[in-house]
C-alpha cells in the first residue's frame, strides 16, 4: 500500500459510491459523472494478471458484487446489513471491507484476495472499458486513521477532517502528483541580515522579476537576497593569512638556517661569570644548546662550527666550566680544550692529602689551609671506616681515603662536601675489593696495612705489571726470613711523605738515621699508615702479587724499572744508577 491506502489500482469502480472519484482525497461532496478526475478523462487500466483470477473462497462477497449492478444505494445498504452483521458504524458494507483489509500490508492484500473482474454497466449510460477496468483491491483511504475515537456519518464527505491536528499525517494527494518531488523547503530568513537598499533588493527597486515566482538567482523567496556571513569571510580571511604568512615565516627561517651564517658573539665576552656544567657522553650539538641556554654563546651552531674548525675541539671533556656570558663560539672552545679551566678537582692516583686539599682550597677561593684544618678537626664525622683512623700515630687519618677520580664543583661546593664524598667513594671501593678478607690471606694485620701496601706499591712503580711485582717485593722484605734488608722496606717513597717532598737523590745515611714511623729507611715492616691515595690498578697488584721472588728493584733511566730476586744483582744496577747520575749532573 502507498499514499495513505491508495495502491496503484483504480478508484471505486461505481461511479454512486459515496467513494467514487476524487472523494477520497479532497474530503468534499462526491463529484458524479465520468470526468472524476479535475476534468481529465477516464483513464483505463489494464488488469495485472495476479488480480485476475476468480475469488471462489467468499460467495458472500460474490453476491454482494452481484447485488450492486442494482443502482439504488440504500438497497445495497439493506443488503449488506443482511449479509455482514457486524459493521463499523458509520461506514458502507465496502468501507467495512476496505477498513478491515487496510490493516494487512500490500502484499498480503494482493496476494491472498485476487479480486473477480467487475461487471459492466450499461444501463446506466457510462462506459467502464469494456470489462478492461478491473476492480481494484477496495482499500478505504482513511483506514490508517482511528475511527473508534472519530465516529463518522454514512458517506465520507460527512466525516471530520482527520488531517486538521498537529499530530496527523498530511492528506494524500490526488493520484496526478502522488509521485512528484517534493518541494524545497526554504530555510527561515535570519534575523539581522545586512541587505541594502529598499526592501531588501540591493538597491534594485525597479521591481522587476525574471523568474515567475517572484525571485532571482541568489535572492530567496519574495525578493529578499542570500544573507552571507561577514564573520565567516573574516574568518577565511585570518586563515589564508596563517597560512601564506607561516609558511612563509617557515620559509624564511628554514633558508637562514641553512645559507647564513650563524649569529655569533665577539671577544671573550664580559660581565657576570657562569658555572656551565657538561655531561658525559655531551656530543658538541648538546654541548652548544647548553651553552646557549647559559647565555654564553649567541647560538648553539656559532659553537659547533668553531669546534668543527679547531684540532682539538673534539677533545672537550665533560665538567664544570666557569665562563663568561657572550662569548664568541671560538673563544668558548679554546677555553673548554683547557683541562685547567675545568671547574673541577681532579685526585690522581697516588696523590698525597696534602695536595688535594691545596687543590680544593684553590678551586673554592678558599685561604690556604683551609680544607687541611676542616679535615683534622672532622676526620671522624667524614664517613671513614670503622677499621680506619683509630691508630694516634697517623699524620693523617684521611690519608689513603680520598679516592682518586674527578670532582665536578658547583656554587653548592665546600671543602666538607668534597671531603666526605671522596672518603664515600673510597670506603666503597675498598668494600667491593673485600680488603678486610683479602687482609688475612696477604698476612697482613689490618685492612688498613692493604691499603699502605698499596700506596707504597703506587707511588713507587709506573704501570700494573711494576705494580704487582712491587708489591711482591713488599711482602718479600716483610717476611721474617729476610736477613738481606732485615725486614725493612727501604723505600724512598716513605721518606720523603715524611719529609713532604718529592727528590730522587737524598743522603741515604740521613733517611736511615731518620727515627719516623712512616720511614721504612729506619723502622721494620710498613709504615703506620698509608703514604698517599693509591688508585685501582695499585689495590688490584696488591690484592695480587706477581709471586716471582723479587727482592729488590732499581729504575736506572728513570722510565724502566728493573727488578731484581738477589742483592748482588741489585747492587750491579745500583752501581750503573749512580754513573747516569753523575753524567747527567756533569760530574
Amino acid at each position: 500500500m502507498t499514499d495513505y491506502g491508495r495502491g496503484r489500482g483504480p478508484e471505486p469502480w461505481h461511479p454512486e459510491d459515496p467513494l467514487y472519484g476524487d472523494q477520497g482525497w479532497t474530503g468534499h461532496q462526491t463529484q458524479q459523472g465520468p470526468v472524476p478526475y479535475a476534468g481529465a478523462p477516464q483513464q483505463e487500466y489494464q488488469q495485472e494478471p495476479q488480480y485476475q483470477q476468480p475469488y471462489p473462497q467468499q460467495p458472500q462477497y460474490q453476491e454482494y458484487q452481484e447485488y450492486q449492478q442494482y443502482p439504488g444505494y440504500p438497497q445495497q445498504q439493506q443488503y449488506a446489513q443482511q449479509h455482514y452483521p457486524q459493521p463499523q458504524q458509520g461506514y458502507a458494507p465496502q468501507q467495512a471491507q476496505q477498513a478491515q483489509q487496510a490493516q494487512q500490508p500490500q502484499h498480503q492484500q494482493y496476494a491472498q484476495q485476487p479480486q473477480p473482474q467487475q461487471p459492466v454497466y450499461d444501463s446506466q449510460g457510462w462506459d467502464t472499458g469494456q470489462g478492461q477496468y478491473t476492480a481494484a483491491v477496495q482499500t478505504d483511504p482513511y483506514a490508517g486513521a482511528d475511527y473508534a475515537q472519530h465516529p463518522s456519518a454514512g458517506y465520507p464527505g460527512e466525516t471530520p477532517d482527520l488531517y486538521g491536528t498537529d499530530e496527523a499525517f498530511p492528506p494524500p494527494q490526488p493520484p496526478g502528483r502522488r509521485h512528484l518531488e517534493p518541494e524545497a523547503v526554504e530555510e527561515e530568513e535570519p534575523e539581522g541580515d545586512l541587505r541594502v537598499g529598499d526592501a531588501g533588493r540591493d538597491g534594485d527597486d525597479d521591481g522587476d522579476d525574471d523568474e515567475p515566482d517572484g525571485r532571482r538567482g541568489g535572492r530567496t523567496k519574495g525578493g529578499k537576497p542570500k544573507k552571507r556571513s561577514g564573520m565567516a569571510c573574516l574568518i577565511a580571511a585570518v586563515v589564508i593569512l596563517g597560512v601564506v604568512g607561516g609558511g612563509g615565516y617557515y620559509g624564511y627561517s628554514y633558508i637562514k638556517a641553512r645559507f647564513a651564517p650563524a649569529e655569533d658573539f665577539a671577544g671573550e665576552g664580559a660581565g657576570e661569570v657562569v658555572d656551565v656544567e657538561i655531561p658525559k657522553g655531551a656530543g658538541l650539538g648538546q654541548m652548544g644548546r647548553i651553552l646557549k641556554e647559559a647565555g654564553v654563546v649567541a647560538s648553539a651552531q656559532a659553537f659547533v662550527d668553531a669546534a668543527n674548525a679547531n684540532p682539538k675541539g673534539k677533545s672537550i671533556q665533560p665538567g664544570v666550566y666557569p665562563m663568561n656570558k657572550k662569548m664568541s663560539g671560538a673563544a668558548a672552545v679554546a677555553l673548554m680544550i683547557d683541562p685547567t679551566k675545568l671547574n673541577v678537582i681532579t685526585v690522581t692516583e697516588g696523590m698525597r692529602n696534602s695536595k688535594v686539599y691545596e687543590a680544593i682550597d684553590k678551586k673554592l677561593g678558599k685561604p690556604d689551609g683551609t680544607t687541611k684544618e676542616i679535615a683534622q678537626r672532622e676526620a671522624k664525622n667524614l664517613g671513614l671506616p670503622a677499621w680506619a683512623g683509630n691508630n694516634p700515630k697517623l699524620i693523617d687519618p684521611l690519608e689513603g681515603f680520598l679516592f682518586p677520580t674527578r670532582y665536578d664543583l658547583s656554587k653548592d661546593s665546600t671543602p666538607e662536601s668534597l671531603l666526605k664524598q671522596m672518603v664515600k667513594n673510597a670506603s666503597d671501593k675498598y668494600a667491593e675489593l673485600g680488603i678486610e678478607a683479602k687482609a688475612k690471606e696477604l698476612g697482613l694485620e689490618n685492612p688498613l696495612q692493604v691499603v699502605t701496601v698499596a700506596s707504597l706499591v703506587n707511588a713507587e712503580g709506573k704501570n700494573h705489571d711494576d705494580f704487582r711485582k712491587m708489591s711482591e717485593v713488599v711482602y718479600n722484605r716483610m717476611k721474617k726470613t729476610n736477613d738481606v734488608t732485615n725486614q725493612k722496606i727501604e723505600f724512598d717513597s716513605t721518606y720523603n711523605y715524611v719529609k713532604n717532598q718529592s727528590e730522587i737523590n737524598f743522603n741515604l745515611k740521613e733517611a736511615q738515621a731518620f727515627n719516623n714511623p712512616y720511614n721504612t729507611h729506619f723502622i721494620k715492616g710498613l709504615p703506620v699508615g698509608p703514604i698517599g691515595n693509591p688508585g685501582m690498578d695499585a689495590l688490584t697488584a696488591t690484592l695480587n702479587p706477581d709471586h716471582g721472588g723479587w727482592m729488590f728493584f732499581v729504575s736506572v733511566d728513570g722510565n724502566t724499572t728493573t727488578f731484581t730476586k738477589t742483592y748482588d744483582e741489585h747492587l750491579k744496577l745500583v752501581a750503573e744508577f749512580q754513573e747516569r747520575q753523575k753524567q747527567k749532573n756533569g760530574g
